[in-house]
């Protein structure tokens, strides 16, 4: 599709982008709140809760390395379980943030605290194939819901964590035990990593997205501490698991990429969801990718609204990264997978530049899955087609909340027009 034929489709509706949603929303949580105590006080029966639990588990990471780990049970018991679990199926479903909202806090946390210090130290977690941490294991590795049996001490607390990588967690009690009440059905491919003790974490990482997992089946696996070499398993806190997996996969996949051709032509690809706009900008030559964030005054991710959108960004150039992105977090990391899964579709390697643009209708952080989809679906139809990045770049600078001055300013790719221009 020709360039300005893509950008037409794309006018800007100030108007709409403007919606004050957080206020309406957070009085439909506060209502469902209500409904999941009183779910949970008929749930939970003689200090038991019995139910299916979705094959997902949560490890906080607050203390560490004395950590809060628990299983993740729908609170109704006629749920289905399936889909209480962090997928691609929900970008595919529709789910908006109330939504997600509404699945995660009708999942009940039963917990219990333990320490990752020492493999010698008795009721460590790490490789532990009975007791609490084992039956956790079990769910973790099993392909399908798992029926258990939770023994909780007190009542359930009522309350909605957020974090902007994970998914938002809900009420949460602590956990005396736990007991399966049916045997799970673990893959072949995954009882072959968990048999090789000397198989390091991201060697069996690479081998199970290969294999057909999605990365958030392999989070929750290498989360549950069942991945890698057996001295060294452990369970790993579910933010960092995510962002241990989306990094460890993005780096082979930039590998196999490193002799590819490169695209003919710049691209342009452009999603929106949950009130993020993606626009993905894919130029000829060797790989080099860059995520800009920008960010609406007035919203929760704005610390300085009263200077107008917040820009941050991250950077590698062909050989990768070295250190932790710290400005985009686990944002960088679930951006640059996707891009990289549509380049090895396509055996095609290019310079990447992802800008992101985080309106006020992003109310609530729902987890960096909504970016991985967000940008994994901006490859979904057809591309505008440029004859040169800058000409792309200013092709779409008018639909974008900030000009092309701040984005020379912040980002690597864009500063670097000039000098590179014949590179593209």
């Amino acid at each position: 599709m020709r360039l300005d034929e893509f950008i037409d489709e794309f006018e800007r509706d100030e108007a709409a982008q403007r919606r004050r949603l957080a206020a309406e929303k957070s009085y439909a949580i506060t209502d469902h709140l209500e409904d999941v105590e009183r779910q949970v006080q008929q749930a939970v029966q003689d200090d038991t809760l019995v139910g299916s639990t979705a094959p997902e588990i949560f490890v906080g990471r607050s203390g560490y390395p004395n950590v809060s780990t628990g299983l993740l049970s729908p609170v109704e018991p006629d749920a289905a379980a399936e889909g209480f679990a962090t997928s691609s199926d929900w970008y595919d479903s529709g789910l908006g943030i109330e939504d997600v909202l509404q699945r995660r806090t009708g999942l009940l946390n039963s917990a219990q605290s333990l320490s990752v210090d020492s493999v010698q130290q008795r009721g460590s977690a790490y490789d532990v194939w009975d007791g609490f941490v084992g039956v956790q294991r079990e769910v973790a590795i099993a392909d399908h819901p798992v029926d258990v049996e939770v023994g909780l001490d007190g009542t359930p607390e009522i309350d909605v964590g957020f974090d902007d990588v994970r998914t938002p967690t809900g009420p949460r009690a602590s956990a005396t035990g736990a007991d399966l009440t049916e045997n799970p059905h673990v893959p072949r491919s995954v009882e072959k990593t968990l048999s090789d003790d000397d198989w390091a974490a991201e060697g069996a990482m690479t081998y199970l997205y290969r294999r057909g997992f999605d990365v958030y089946d392999i989070n929750t696996i290498l989360s549950a501490g069942a991945l890698g070499q057996a001295s060294e398993r452990s369970l790993v806190p579910t933010r960092w698991s995510i962002t241990a997996v989306d990094d460890t996969v993005g780096q082979y996949l930039r590998g196999s990429l490193q002799t590819a051709d490169t695209i003919d032509k710049p691209e342009v690809w452009y999603n929106e969801y949950m009130g993020n706009r993606y626009w993905v900008l894919l130029a000829p030559g060797r790989w080099e990718f860059e995520l800009v964030e920008m960010k609406a005054p007035e919203s929760v991710w704005n610390p300085r609204p009263e200077s107008g959108y917040y820009l941050a960004s991250a950077y590698e150039g062909y050989e990768g990264r070295t250190g932790y992105v710290e400005e985009t977090a686990g944002a960088y990391y679930a951006a640059r997978l996707a891009a990289l899964e549509h380049l090895q579709e396509r055996g095609r390697q290019a310079k990447c530049l992802v800008l992101r643009e985080i309106t006020d209708d992003y109310w609530a952080p729902v987890g960096v899955w909504q970016v991985r989809e967000g940008v994994r679906n901006a490859f979904e139809g057809e591309p505008g087609i440029g004859q040169s990045f800058r000409e792309t770049l200013d092709a779409i600078t008018d639909q974008l909340p900030v000009g092309l001055g701040p984005l020379r300013r912040k980002s690597e790719l864009v500063a670097g027009l000039q000098s590179q221009l014949t590179d593209f």
